[in-house]
């Protein structure tokens, strides 16, 4: 197991150092730059450090929601696992023990992940930590293939990983699959699935798709799900995603209505001179923690 290390400049860089200890924070980011299985585009093994640069610009102050949510919650950023010469069922198991000894130390843990796999180690902890655990997967992508490229621990696969523990399953913004993935869906009592093209015109499936989700919520974002227009950065993009709103809108009413344990970001592969899609996913992720502050979820 890798000692728990801080990162110098942490998510947000706010000036209240004191914040941003074991000791004090609330919130435990981590950083997991692990990119083995990439499909199409490389670098998302840059996200994490991009995003955690990124909030360094992310005003303290949200004015939706009138409040700086760090000062209440304290955030604390470790320095990014190591992965060298460790791939798969490894990995996993790396990603796993950080995370349980987080959760162990009653941190609210937010992972900034490179590929979609990791979210599988992950998984393993808080499955662990939160036996009824149910799951919001925001994304383009099923990510439900059995294995891809002979992989079973392909970021295409890590949903169908998940799917194997038990754990209920809901996914939103899904809009490229093949047709052993949605034979899956239409097969499987704990998948249910909001495909883009369902929720284009309107914000009624917002409460129907939280209906599907346990009491408690684990919530797992690729950045893909959100439209290129304004998450361009990604490994696999695909038109017809997420806006602004609509992500916003999902993320603040599950806040009120279910009690989330954690979550990630997942799948930027930054872009040299272009800062739009860390920024917009560092912003999510603070808006996100405040959502969750304004219901007294941490």
């Amino acid at each position: 197991m890798q000692a728990l290390m801080l990162a110098k400049d942490g998510f947000l860089a706010f000036p209240e150092t004191e914040l941003a200890t074991l000791e004090k924070a609330k919130i435990a980011i981590q950083q997991l730059p692990y990119e083995f299985s990439s499909s199409y585009l490389r670098g998302s093994f840059k996200g994490p450090s991009a995003m955690v640069e990124a909030s360094h610009f992310v005003e303290f102050y949200d004015e939706e929601i009138d409040r700086e949510s760090y000062k209440n919650l304290g955030i604390v950023t470790l320095m990014p696992i190591d992965f060298t010469h460790v791939v798969d069922a490894d990995a996993m198991a790396l990603i796993a023990a950080q995370t349980s000894e987080l959760l162990d130390l009653d941190k609210f843990v937010v992972s900034l992940g490179a590929e979609h796999t990791v979210t599988y180690g992950l998984m393993q902890a808080f499955a662990q930590k939160f036996p009824t655990l149910s799951i919001l997967q925001i994304d383009a992508h099923s990510d439900l293939r059995s294995a891809y490229g002979g992989n079973p621990y392909s970021h295409a696969s890590v949903m169908a990983r998940v799917h194997e523990m038990g754990i209920p399953l809901v996914q939103v913004g899904i809009r490229a699959q093949c047709m052993e993935e949605a034979s899956l869906i239409k097969n499987s009592n704990r998948i249910h699935t909001w495909y883009a093209h369902t929720i284009w015109d309107n914000d009624e499936w917002i409460d129907d798709c939280i209906d599907k989700l346990g009491d408690t919520v684990y919530v797992s974002i690729d950045a893909d799900g959100f439209d290129p227009s304004i998450a361009p950065a990604v490994g696999t993009a695909e038109p017809g995603g997420l806006d602004w709103k609509q992500g916003c809108k999902l993320l603040r009413r599950l806040a009120e209505r279910k009690q989330v344990v954690g979550f990630d970001i997942v799948e930027i592969a930054p872009r040299e001179n272009d800062i739009l899609t860390e920024f917009t996913m560092a912003k999510l992720c603070y808006k996100f923690i405040g959502y969750l502050d304004l219901h007294n979820r941490i």
